[in-house]
């Protein structure tokens, strides 16, 4: 399993399994799913619901603790100091775990300062291994980076073929921040799985266009956590580590960006009232 090296030193798998909109009913088996697979790294959150699946399937796994890398995040509801510090513990209970690889903190809302001083405290006791945000915007990040002591390590955001956020990484790694990306596969929207470029692309490798998508993110430096429910697919999203993109497809995928959110745009007002409403 190729892994990034983190701004702490800690290794973290390139490639996890995501459990976002997995069903608190499915998740036990999906992860375990994924865990026979092959996959190392699972991303989770307290807003999915679903950290208590995940830590089943992690402790019957059969597989060592320090051989998973579990990813949580932080909801707004739980933000400010002592009710992010409160939430952190509740997540190790619900997970089944005397620490969590790497925590987030999942919105740019509400009291992100408070909140990302909880992670910081935690880290420091050792039940964080690593900390980051996730959805910051570049304004967001170049605030927050500035005024913390620990740097986030990862920054999780919305990054696919259409939405490429390469400007955005480049201010990530001036602060030694990794991207992460969600939706890397866009959900299918966009009608991506019928792009005709990643559709060519595919043919001339004997890939599927979601193997082109998620190789292309591989090979700029991306993290990546594709999901899905069905194990055929799982093993799919694993197999893209023995073909490479040459500059030339690398070059033509990139003019598929559009630069702008398929989802929400965190500088919207109307999806600032979302947020707020979601506390």
């Amino acid at each position: 399993m190729k892994t990034i090296k983190l701004n702490n030193g800690i290794e973290m798998p390139q490639i996890g399994y995501g459990v976002y909109q997995v069903s608190p009913d499915e998740c036990e088996r999906c992860v375990s799913d994924a865990l026979k697979t092959g996959y190392r790294m699972i991303d989770t959150a307290q807003a999915y619901h679903n950290e208590e699946g995940v830590g089943r399937a992690v402790k019957s796994s059969g597989i060592n603790r320090s051989d998973i890398f579990i990813v949580s995040k932080v909801w707004i509801s739980n933000y400010g100091y002592e009710k992010a510090k409160a939430s952190i513990d509740d997540s190790l209970r619900k997970l089944q775990t005397d620490y969590i690889d790497l925590m987030l903190l999942h919105q740019p809302f509400c009291d992100r300062y408070g909140a990302y001083r909880a992670l910081e405290d935690a880290y420091r006791e050792g039940k964080l291994h690593a900390i980051g945000v996730s959805n910051f915007y570049p304004d967001h990040l170049i605030d927050l980076a500035s005024n913390v002591d620990i740097v986030p390590a990862v920054n999780q955001v919305e990054t696919h073929v259409f939405n490429q956020q390469t400007e955005a990484q480049k201010i990530m790694e001036e602060f030694g921040t990794h991207i992460m990306s969600w939706g890397p596969l866009a959900e299918g929207r966009n009608n991506l799985f019928s792009n005709e470029t990643l559709t060519k692309t595919g043919n001339s490798h004997g890939k599927s266009v979601a193997q082109i998508a998620l190789r292309w993110l591989i090979q700029r430096g991306v993290i990546i956590i594709p999901k899905s429910v069905h194990i055929e697919r799982m093993k799919q999203n694993l197999d893209i580590f023995n073909f490479e993109l040459s500059d030339e497809e690398m070059a033509e995928i990139a003019t598929l960006d559009t630069g702008k959110s398929l989802f929400f745009d965190h500088h919207d007002a109307e999806t600032t009232k979302l947020f707020m409403s979601w506390r």
